[in-house]
Protein backbone atom coordinates (compact mmCIF):
# COMPACT_ATOMS: atom_id res chain seq x y z
CA UNK A 1 0.00 0.00 0.00
CA UNK A 2 1.32 3.59 -0.61
CA UNK A 3 2.59 5.41 2.26
CA UNK A 4 -0.20 8.19 3.70
CA UNK A 5 0.53 11.14 4.65
CA UNK A 6 -1.53 13.23 7.21
CA UNK A 7 -2.13 17.05 7.37
CA UNK A 8 -4.30 18.07 9.91
CA UNK A 9 -5.25 17.70 13.30
CA UNK A 10 -3.44 15.11 15.41
CA UNK A 11 -5.08 12.32 18.33
CA UNK A 12 -4.36 13.63 22.02
CA UNK A 13 -1.46 12.28 23.60
CA UNK A 14 -1.89 8.59 24.30
CA UNK A 15 -5.06 8.37 22.30
CA UNK A 16 -4.72 5.73 19.30
CA UNK A 17 -5.87 5.95 16.00
CA UNK A 18 -6.41 3.78 12.75
CA UNK A 19 -4.12 4.34 9.84
CA UNK A 20 -6.08 6.16 7.35
CA UNK A 21 -6.65 4.14 4.69
CA UNK A 22 -7.60 4.56 0.83
CA UNK A 23 -11.08 5.75 0.34
CA UNK A 24 -13.81 3.07 -0.52
CA UNK A 25 -15.26 2.94 -3.56
CA UNK A 26 -12.08 5.43 -5.07
CA UNK A 27 -9.06 4.32 -7.27
CA UNK A 28 -5.86 4.61 -4.71
CA UNK A 29 -4.72 7.08 -7.17
CA UNK A 30 -5.30 8.88 -10.64
CA UNK A 31 -3.14 7.25 -13.08
CA UNK A 32 -2.36 9.84 -14.60
CA UNK A 33 -2.72 13.08 -12.65
CA UNK A 34 -4.27 14.06 -9.40
CA UNK A 35 -7.44 12.52 -7.49
CA UNK A 36 -9.26 14.53 -5.04
CA UNK A 37 -12.18 12.46 -3.12
CA UNK A 38 -15.45 13.82 -3.03
CA UNK A 39 -15.26 14.62 0.91
CA UNK A 40 -11.86 16.51 -0.26
CA UNK A 41 -13.59 18.44 -2.66
CA UNK A 42 -16.17 19.72 -0.43
CA UNK A 43 -13.74 20.43 2.54
CA UNK A 44 -11.91 22.70 -0.23
CA UNK A 45 -15.28 24.40 -1.26
CA UNK A 46 -15.86 25.48 2.09
CA UNK A 47 -12.33 26.84 2.85
CA UNK A 48 -12.30 28.60 -0.22
CA UNK A 49 -15.55 30.07 0.90
CA UNK A 50 -14.39 31.28 4.01
CA UNK A 51 -11.51 32.90 2.39
CA UNK A 52 -13.07 34.68 0.04
CA UNK A 53 -11.29 33.08 -2.72
CA UNK A 54 -13.52 32.67 -6.07
CA UNK A 55 -13.99 29.03 -7.94
CA UNK A 56 -13.80 30.79 -10.76
CA UNK A 57 -10.50 31.81 -11.00
CA UNK A 58 -8.72 30.30 -7.76
CA UNK A 59 -8.17 27.78 -6.34
CA UNK A 60 -5.46 25.49 -3.75
CA UNK A 61 -2.35 24.85 -4.61
CA UNK A 62 -0.54 21.91 -3.76
CA UNK A 63 3.10 21.97 -4.40
CA UNK A 64 6.16 19.99 -2.77
CA UNK A 65 8.68 21.78 -0.88
CA UNK A 66 12.39 20.45 0.39
CA UNK A 67 12.70 19.97 4.10
CA UNK A 68 11.24 17.95 6.87
CA UNK A 69 12.21 14.68 8.54
CA UNK A 70 12.04 12.89 5.26
CA UNK A 71 13.21 15.35 3.10
CA UNK A 72 10.08 16.35 1.23
CA UNK A 73 7.11 18.29 2.64
CA UNK A 74 3.79 18.66 1.15
CA UNK A 75 2.40 22.26 0.79
CA UNK A 76 -1.33 23.69 0.78
CA UNK A 77 -2.64 27.37 -0.02
CA UNK A 78 -5.09 29.04 -1.83
CA UNK A 79 -4.42 30.69 -5.10
CA UNK A 80 -6.26 33.82 -6.52
CA UNK A 81 -4.65 31.89 -10.43
CA UNK A 82 -3.04 29.73 -12.11
CA UNK A 83 0.26 30.39 -13.12
CA UNK A 84 1.69 30.22 -16.75
CA UNK A 85 2.98 26.64 -16.20
CA UNK A 86 0.59 25.11 -14.18
CA UNK A 87 -1.36 21.67 -14.44
CA UNK A 88 -5.05 22.49 -13.60
CA UNK A 89 -7.35 19.98 -12.17
CA UNK A 90 -10.91 20.54 -11.95
CA UNK A 91 -13.69 18.40 -9.70
CA UNK A 92 -16.94 19.27 -9.08
CA UNK A 93 -15.97 22.59 -9.70
CA UNK A 94 -12.99 23.41 -7.24
CA UNK A 95 -9.55 23.97 -8.94
CA UNK A 96 -6.34 22.63 -7.96
CA UNK A 97 -3.08 24.16 -9.23
CA UNK A 98 0.47 21.90 -9.30
CA UNK A 99 3.52 23.63 -10.43
CA UNK A 100 5.31 21.76 -12.42
CA UNK A 101 8.44 20.61 -10.60
CA UNK A 102 6.14 19.75 -7.38
CA UNK A 103 4.03 17.40 -10.38
CA UNK A 104 7.10 15.00 -10.52
CA UNK A 105 5.87 14.22 -7.03
CA UNK A 106 2.34 14.51 -7.13
CA UNK A 107 1.47 12.53 -9.83
CA UNK A 108 -0.67 9.87 -8.90
CA UNK A 109 -1.91 11.12 -5.56
CA UNK A 110 -5.14 11.10 -3.87
CA UNK A 111 -6.12 13.44 -1.91
CA UNK A 112 -8.39 12.59 1.23
CA UNK A 113 -10.53 14.45 3.99
CA UNK A 114 -10.60 12.75 6.80
CA UNK A 115 -13.38 13.83 9.86
CA UNK A 116 -13.39 11.64 12.53
CA UNK A 117 -14.18 12.15 16.79
CA UNK A 118 -9.87 11.82 16.87
CA UNK A 119 -8.60 13.57 14.53
CA UNK A 120 -9.72 15.46 11.09
CA UNK A 121 -7.44 16.95 8.14
CA UNK A 122 -6.39 16.03 4.78
CA UNK A 123 -4.42 12.80 3.63
CA UNK A 124 -1.89 12.35 0.91
CA UNK A 125 -2.15 8.92 -0.26
CA UNK A 126 1.12 9.31 -2.37
CA UNK A 127 1.94 5.71 -4.40
CA UNK A 128 5.55 7.45 -5.36
CA UNK A 129 6.59 7.77 -1.64
CA UNK A 130 9.23 5.52 -0.52
CA UNK A 131 8.49 6.19 3.20
CA UNK A 132 7.57 8.79 5.70
CA UNK A 133 8.63 10.62 9.32
CA UNK A 134 6.07 10.07 12.25
CA UNK A 135 5.57 13.61 12.33
CA UNK A 136 2.93 12.99 9.31
CA UNK A 137 3.96 15.46 7.59
CA UNK A 138 7.04 14.94 5.31
CA UNK A 139 7.92 12.48 3.04
CA UNK A 140 10.63 10.82 0.43
CA UNK A 141 10.69 8.76 -2.86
Amino acid sequence: MANIVTIGSKPAEGAAAPEPQAPQGHPAAAANGLHVTDSAVERIRIAMAKEGISPEEGGLRLGVSGGGCSGLSYAMKFDSRPRERDRVFEFDGVRVFIDPKSFVYLNGVTLDYEATLIRQGFNFINPNSTRSCGCGSSFSV
